[in-house]
């Protein structure tokens, strides 16, 4: 078995030549297919090709889920690090298998996986994606885990929150934000009157952001 297949996707192809790729990481308690519709949505021209991986565990009352959550902000030790390494690992060969580099990527989910977004776009010793789209979601702590921040300057990162969301509360957003614009990163930052979910409104804005984070591929001469 390829690196690969040691999770569970669904790949949306670009149209033509692809001018770089989007990763989704879905939230707590769905699949591979609860972000497929946002792929077009976020890239309409179908500019990218586009792949939503399916979370490792599936745990009760249902669903998949990339670890255990006991407390919010602190992912389950055992359990997170198990799927940062495979997750890792699965992220490290789709370069090769979309035959897109990694620093044309953008990276990014909704909840717990926005989370695991953060956490492996961003941790220590990882290469960074093109950017990270954040949505309801937190950076975790853990205490043998840790974001590098050193040398962010400029790079670009979209957050998303419900100032009213019951699940994950608005103050992770703000201090996310808050650690990555004192790391100098260019953050894009929308707090919407909603509960958790994504915003409608915010989606035609990441469209843009998108399109900026991978402008178009350069035509070989």
């Amino acid at each position: 078995m390829s690196q690969i297949d040691a999770l569970a996707h669904e790949l949306r192809p670009a149209r033509g030549e692809p001018d770089g790729a989007l990763v989704l990481l879905h939230g707590r308690g769905t699949d591979q297919f609860d972000l497929l519709p946002l792929l077009d949505e976020l890239d309409p021209d179908r500019r990218l090709v586009a792949v939503t991986p399916r979370a490792p565990l599936e745990l009760s009352p249902g669903g998949f889920h990339w670890y255990i959550s006991r407390d919010v902000g602190y992912p389950d030790h055992d359990t997170f690090h198990r799927t940062y390494r495979l997750l890792a690992g699965w992220l490290d060969a789709l370069p090769p298998a979309l035959k897109v580099p990694w620093s044309r990527t953008v990276l990014g989910g909704f909840s717990m996986g926005a989370v695991m977004s953060y956490a492996v776009g961003l941790g220590n010793g990882r290469p960074a994606p093109a950017g990270i789209l954040a949505l309801s979601g937190f950076i975790p702590t853990l205490d043998d885990f840790a974001l590098d921040l050193s040398g962010r300057e400029g790079y670009p990162v979209a957050i998303g929150h419900g100032t009213h969301d019951p699940v994950i509360s608005i103050d992770f957003a703000r201090e996310a934000r808050r650690r990555l614009q004192a790391a100098r990163a260019h953050v894009l930052y929308r707090e919407s009157r909603m509960f958790h979910g994504i915003d409608p409104v915010f989606i035609h804005v990441l469209h843009n952001w998108l399109a900026d984070t991978i402008p178009p591929a350069e035509t070989p001469a």
